[in-house]
């Protein structure tokens, strides 16, 4: 049996004998740590033998660990990167130094670990962040940047004692299991921080701000708002980069940053960044120099392999895909559309069943043309249903039962001075990029 052959079966194995959240939904979702602390002490706890950044919060996690992930391969530091769900490729989710973890390796932990796998019965995301651990040991890390999958507290990956925690920001999303209000999101998300080590929040709100503060003085976390000391301001961009002048407090560190990323909504992610860098600098858990930052960000892409955000796909018209998926995340991305140059808008959306659309369908405009889509998963909401419920906010479009046919109706449409958005879901945006 080909390599190739075996990897198809081992991942069709995981699928269907693993609970998956990106499949299935809420079905998949452990509410306690016990079945990652039983593969990992089975494991022998993998998770002790490298250093760790965590980094949690509702939107820009993937930004922000690529960004650092960028920055410390540049650095010469071998780095891990965790991250989830995955667009095309399950190797997506694991990474050394911008390189998916092996074929051969994914074969390999399943096939040596099965007895393991059908006796604790793990999700997939439990399984695969086991493998992520163990792949990271094997691999010899000198630090690995692990994004959490839900929530926080009781998140699979919620085992490290990082040199650090990262939470980006609070917006509604996930309410079934982590709260209904943002001060009850945030208190879930800061079940990352850890006693005595240092907690980076990346965006200020009135709501969140004291959940944090005092969950950080009760175990004697030292704390820092990036927001509050770090400025990225947007200055032109390019086809692939954006520029930024960077202001600590009221003084220029960088006067013209190069980041190999599009979106206005980055300048909250490069704060963030920057003072996770700072934070690693002065408590001299990691040398980082200033020239590491300007070439790691400047060439992210390359050295990260990061796809799916602000990604352009297309030209004349111009194609952009982004995964933005929730409330926050949309309405940053759907006010920057509006900023860009074009005759007529055309939107290839979909989204989740398991989670009231209405939210974000207030947030698109009316002006847009529509072609309505489900994604390739369980989860996805049907085409029909999502045209009724965009109706009711004046969103006015046909519905199609495809992705990838509905793209091919908005680019029939569409003239070369047009431009076209696809998203609503990371799993609409998985079957383009």
């Amino acid at each position: 049996m080909s390599l190739n052959t075996e990897y198809k079966a081992t991942l069709q194995y995981l699928y269907e004998q693993l609970p998956m959240f990106q499949r299935i939904g809420p079905a998949a979702f452990k509410k306690d740590l016990g079945n990652i602390i039983a593969l990992l002490e089975a494991l022998g706890n993998p998770q002790e033998h490298f250093r760790a950044i965590h980094i949690g919060g509702t939107n820009g996690k993937g930004s922000v660990a690529h960004m650092l992930s960028a920055v410390l391969q540049t650095q010469g530091y071998r780095t891990g990167l965790y991250i989830s769900p995955h667009y095309r490729d399950f190797r997506e989710r694991i990474k050394v130094n911008g390189k998916y973890i092996r074929k051969k390796a994914v074969v390999a932990f399943v096939e040596e670990h099965r007895e393991l796998i059908e006796r604790v019965r793990p999700s997939f995301f439990e399984i695969t962040v086991a493998m992520a651990f163990v792949y990271f040991r094997q691999q010899k890390v000198d630090v690995a940047i692990v994004e959490v999958g839900l929530g926080g507290r009781l998140d699979s990956t919620n085992v490290l004692l990082p040199l650090l925690s990262v939470i980006t920001n609070i917006s509604l999303d996930h309410q079934q299991f982590l709260g209904d209000t943002l001060p009850e999101i945030a208190g879930e998300k800061a079940g990352i921080i850890k006693p005595h080590t240092p907690v980076v929040i990346g965006e200020t709100h009135p709501e969140t701000q004291n959940v944090f503060t005092e969950k950080a003085r009760a175990l004697a976390a030292p704390i820092s708002f990036a927001d509050q000391i770090w400025t990225a301001e947007l200055t032109d961009s390019d086809i692939a980069h954006s520029y930024y002048q960077i202001r600590r407090d009221s003084n220029t560190v960088y006067d013209r940053l190069a980041v190999n990323l599009q979106g206005d909504y980055q300048k909250f992610n490069i704060q963030t960044a920057l003072q996770a860098i700072s934070v690693l600098r002065d408590t001299e858990a990691l040398q980082i120099s200033p020239e590491a930052v300007v070439t790691g960000l400047a060439d992210l892409k390359s050295l990260t392999r990061f796809i799916g955000r602000w990604q352009v796909i297309g030209q004349q018209p111009t194609v952009l895909a982004d995964s933005a998926h929730n409330e926050g995340g949309l309405r940053i991305v759907l006010r920057q559309l509006q900023t860009l140059p074009y005759r007529r808008l055309h939107i290839v959306m979909g989204t989740v069943n398991d989670k009231d659309p209405g939210k974000v369908l207030e947030l698109f405009p009316k002006t847009a043309t529509y072609y309505f889509a489900k994604a390739n998963v369980p989860r996805g909401m049907d085409a029909l249903d999502l045209q009724r419920r965009a109706a009711d906010y004046g969103l006015e479009g046909r519905a199609y039962n495809s992705v990838r046919n509905a793209l091919r109706a908005a680019k029939r449409h569409a003239q070369p001075e047009d431009l076209i958005y696809v998203g609503g879901s990371i799993f609409v945006v998985a079957e383009v990029v």
